[in-house]
């Protein structure tokens, strides 16, 4: 399927997109580009796939809430634009 230069302008009307002076042609050339993705993805053989709504019903992996970086303050401080002893130095913000 691939849409006329009427059908894109329609479209962009209803979008409320205003289009300048040769921009419907380009919009026409990426509208039928993703209507062109659309119909590989139509030609894909999807039979016996369960549809899936969404991952709600996935329980998600833990992991042991231990501590891994810690003691390392001059490492994560090396490209600080400005420090104070081990913290971040900022700007003050209030007054």
């Amino acid at each position: 399927m691939s849409l006329d230069l009427k059908t894109v302008r329609r479209v962009a009307s209803l979008a409320r997109l205003r289009l300048e002076e040769g921009e419907d042609v380009r919009l026409q050339a990426e509208l039928n580009g993703i209507l062109g993705w659309i119909e590989q993805l139509q030609a894909v053989d999807t039979e016996g796939v369960e549809p899936l709504a969404g991952a709600g019903g996935t329980a998600m992996p833990m992991r042991d809430d231990v501590v891994t970086d810690g003691g390392v303050a001059d490492q994560v401080l090396a490209n600080a634009p400005d420090r104070a002893g081990a913290f971040f130095a900022v700007p003050k913000v209030v007054e």
